[in-house]
């Protein structure tokens, strides 16, 4: 008997995560597709349920679109856990809180209603958790493996840079926050922060702009800064 138990638990496991045998590929591009499509469904439930007034059988049908797309990964999170070599291990892997964070937010929502009804946040937080369904679709991507281990292996380098960084955008956001002031829209350090994020990244979405002569001084300044760091080529 526990052999047989054994055996059926090496056929799941081998079905559920070896993408080296055809039945683990197929398996995990089912679970790919079936993702894809339930995050378009929340797409189409967010824009629909924001732009026009849905009738209540229309909600109905996303609500059992919901309903469906859960039980299949509920059913899909226990079988992991089942047949993974050490289950306490997977619950708390990467793939396994990703896993469960799907499925979690049908589950509050039917336990503790009162939370999606009484704080508007909640049910948007919610359902961002549940587009997170997408990075079920990292599973059939093996080489993101080397992506990682690139970064990995690059680490210092990038430590160095986003700490550089770091001081650049607080020292130029510090000064614009003295030179410029609220009156321009600097209105806190904070504010004056964000103002150097979007300046050196060249992106200058134009919300808080400097008026002032040195001020405008400070912000080309940091945009070449910007331009420089794109230009400087890899160690």
């Amino acid at each position: 008997m526990a052999f047989h138990i054994h055996a059926a638990r090496l056929r799941l496991y081998h079905l559920l995560f070896d993408q080296n045998r055809r039945s683990g590929r197929h398996f995990e591009g089912l679970c790919g597709v079936f993702a894809l499509l339930s995050v378009l469904v929340i797409f189409i439930e967010s824009g629909l349920g924001t732009q026009y007034h849905l009738t209540l059988d229309e909600w109905h049908i996303f609500v059992w679109l919901e309903l469906v797309v859960t039980a299949v990964f509920t059913f899909e999170y226990f079988l992991r856990i089942i047949s993974w070599p050490n289950p306490l291990k997977y619950i708390f892997s990467f793939w396994g809180i990703i896993d469960l964070a799907t499925i979690l937010p049908l589950y509050v929502m039917w336990l503790w209603p009162e939370i999606s009804i009484e704080y508007v946040f909640a049910w948007r937080a919610m359902r961002a958790i549940r587009a997170l369904r997408i990075l079920k679709l990292l599973r059939f991507m093996p080489s993101l493996n080397i992506f990682w281990a690139a970064i990995v292996s690059a680490r210092h380098q990038l430590i160095l840079f986003y700490s550089f960084i770091a001081i650049v955008m607080v020292i130029f956001g510090s000064l614009m926050y003295l030179v410029e002031g609220p009156r321009y829209g600097f209105t806190t350090l904070n504010a004056s922060v964000y103002w150097a994020i979007v300046t050196i990244t060249t992106v200058g979405y134009g919300d808080i702009t400097p008026h002032t002569p040195l001020g405008r001084i400070l912000a080309s300044i940091l945009i070449l800064i910007g331009y420089s760091i794109i230009a400087i080529p890899p160690a």
